[in-house]
């Protein structure tokens, strides 16, 4: 019995602990049933209450809620993208300046061995060569930039811009110093982008104008930038136009010599003549009428003055030495002389060979026309690639001339601004026999007009002719009739042989159709005397300045 009972109380033991769990779960279950369902009654309670009865903890909350709300709405918006665009901006300036100084940077170590001209004001010269007369091909202002390319002496041989030569070594600062210094004068400049023969017009206004051209700048001249408009460039004195400029950040470097100034250069103690057609050479200080003539200094030629005697200047011009009367109503010097000289060199082929052939379109397959010979200097009146155009007479009066153009290929012509000079010429003597005397005071009679205008079919030896006007009012001074225009005049007379050619004697040319256009007075020595064109007026010439077509005794 008692084992069953033990039994008994054994299996009811595990069943109630079962039922012990059982017991537990069920009031913690009713507990958070009573719970959550307080908590969605006093959630509802709230809800429904009328904001004026919020009150302690729960109206501390909502004010503070408010305050943060009410402080959101306050933020102005705009206030914050203008500080962003503040930092934006100089975050943006920072980057700036940084990527500036490293284009400053570059500029500098362009230069291998950077040389910096140091004076206080003005120029240093660039010479050809290294010494103190060497001619003058370019010019420094202070604080260029040169690449040094070797030292003779004291000099430096520098390359700056368009520029090669030697300058003083006392003037300029090398090394570090240089380059540290070389820095601070990084700036923006505009570089002048034309051809190296050619010049751009410095303008007073940003326009184009014939009147408002105040000067000239060349190939390679850095000039700095004031200001960049719609096509122009603003710098000092003036205008250039942004076509033929590059700006950028650069160092200053040498200027090429001004072209005019150039030509200027090569006189070492410039003289000007002032006169309107020419004034005489003389073998001595002395006026000996005719019989110490040696040759003529046209007006505004220019001239070296090797001293001075007895109110005489002993002069080099040309192939030409000799004296010119030292008054000054006749003779330019010092800084007059300049200034005539800058206002009246041109640009001028210069032939450098016997003969240079003259064709009527710029190329090769043109036929050649005429020849010109290296005693004559030929005005320009265009430059084109390989080729240049040449004045060389107004021509036929009725018809008008031919182009001229010369090949530059074959460097037989050089190209420049330059000066008249003194040519050789010696008076014809009034001989004895009565023919040749005559010849000669026709002759002597139109050389009193060289200097005065051509005027296309005018006869006016003093008001202005054209070439056949010229000649035939010289000969009918002295009751000699000819027709007047050239072609006609080629057939008057009879002919003459070159080797038989007299003073008065009138050689013609032609134009590349074979047609005579043009006409001149022979007055020895290989010369003539003929009303040339409108920019060079009544002149003297080589004889064979252009192919001669015929000669013709009209004298006798």
């Amino acid at each position: 019995m008692s084992e069953q009972k033990e039994n008994e109380n054994n299996v009811p033991r595990s069943r109630s602990k079962q039922n012990s769990r059982r017991d537990y779960r069920l009031p913690i279950l009713l507990g958070v049933i009573l719970l959550t369902a307080a908590a969605v009654l006093l959630t509802v309670r709230f809800l429904k209450r009328d904001p004026e009865e919020t009150s302690g903890e729960t109206e501390v909350i909502a004010r503070e809620e408010l305050s943060a709300d009410t402080e959101e709405e306050t933020i102005d918006p705009e206030a914050i993208r203008r500080s962003l665009e503040v930092e934006n901006q100089s975050r943006s300036e920072e980057e700036s300046l940084q990527q500036e100084e490293e284009a400053r940077q570059a500029v500098v170590d362009a230069y291998v061995n950077l040389g910096l001209v140091q004076i206080d004001a003005g120029y240093l010269n660039v010479r050809r060569t290294p010494a103190p007369d060497g001619d003058i091909v370019g010019k420094m202002q202070p604080n260029s930039a040169c690449e040094i390319l070797g030292q003779e002496g004291d000099w430096y041989q520098i390359r700056s811009g368009k520029v090669e030569g030697y300058i003083s070594a006392q003037y300029v600062l090398t090394g570090e110093e240089a380059r540290s210094l070389a820095l601070e004068q990084v700036a923006l400049r505009a570089e002048v982008m034309v051809e190296d023969n050619e010049s751009l017009n410095i303008r007073s206004s940003p326009e184009v104008d014939p009147a408002n051209i105040v000067g000239q700048a060349v190939a390679g001249d850095r000039y700095m930038v004031e200001e960049q408009l719609d096509g122009w460039i603003k710098i000092a004195g003036g205008y250039i136009s942004a076509d033929y400029a590059d700006v950028k950040l650069s160092l200053n470097e040498a200027r090429k010599m001004d072209l005019k100034a150039m030509a200027i250069s090569k006189y070492k103690n410039l003289l000007i003549s002032k006169v309107t057609n020419y004034l005489n050479v003389r073998s001595s200080p002395a006026d000996e009428g005719n019989a110490n003539i040696i040759g003529k200094l046209p007006g505004k030629a220019a001239a070296d003055i090797l001293g001075e005697e007895n109110g005489w200047y002993k002069i080099q011009s040309g192939n030409i030495s000799g004296y010119v009367s030292a008054d000054p109503q006749y003779v330019a010097t010092g800084q007059e002389a300049y200034d005539l000289a800058m206002e009246t060199a041109s640009l001028m082929a210069i032939v450098n060979t016997d003969k240079l052939n003259v064709r009527m379109e710029p190329n090769t397959d043109s036929g050649i026309w005429t020849q010109i010979s290296k005693e004559e200097r030929y005005p320009v009146v265009e430059q084109l690639d390989g080729w240049v155009q040449i004045e060389l007479d107004t021509g036929d009066e009725e018809n008008g001339g031919d182009a001229a153009y010369v090949s530059t290929m074959d460097n037989y012509v050089d190209v420049r601004y330059a000066l008249s000079e003194a040519i050789k010429f010696s008076p014809l003597e009034e001989l004895a026999n009565q023919q040749a005397a005559r010849r000669a005071k026709i002759v002597n009679y139109a050389l009193q007009f060289v200097g005065n205008p051509y005027v296309w079919g005018g006869t006016s030896l003093t008001r202005g002719a054209d070439c056949s006007g010229f000649v035939q009012s010289v000969l009918k001074n002295f009751g000699i009739s000819i027709p007047r225009v050239s072609r006609d005049q080629a057939r008057a007379g009879k002919a003459v042989d070159s080797s038989e050619i007299r003073p008065g004697d009138l050689v013609f040319y032609t134009n590349s159709s074979g047609t005579v256009n043009h006409v001149a007075m022979y007055i020895g020595n290989g010369q003539v005397v003929h009303a040339s064109s409108a920019r060079t007026g009544i002149k003297i010439s080589t004889w064979n300045y252009r192919t001669p077509y015929r000669i013709r005794n009209v004298i006798d």
